[in-house]
């Protein structure tokens, strides 16, 4: 049986509400030194991606950016030695709140 793919949304917006967590009110240089928190946050990122490949292959909607999101991913996973802080920055500040607005709004 298949999970419901509601499921795999409720994953990626805990994730986002951990990132938003984990980042706080740090400026780019504040996490740029900290390691515990890039780690968590990359971490999350790396679940998100996941979420979001399982979400298209069980539900019959897409996210805006499902490929570019899983291929983040995948980067994270396989070349996380070409991770930069400030891609990842990026993506915090401003890609994620896109898809958490986009994610509340599916599973209304």
């Amino acid at each position: 049986m298949n999970p419901d793919p509601k499921k795999y949304l409720v994953d990626i917006e805990f994730a986002i509400s951990l990132i938003i967590d984990f980042v706080g009110d740090q400026g780019f240089y504040d996490y740029h030194k900290d390691l515990k928190t890039k780690s968590a946050v990359e971490r999350q990122l790396g679940i998100i991606g996941e979420a979001v490949n399982k979400f298209t292959q069980t539900s019959e909607e897409n996210l805006k950016h499902s490929g570019q999101i899983i291929a983040f991913r995948n980067r994270l996973i396989h070349a996380y030695d070409s991770t930069e802080d400030e891609i990842v920055w990026a993506i915090i500040k401003r890609h994620l709140p896109m898809l958490l607005d986009e994610v509340k709004e599916k599973l209304k």
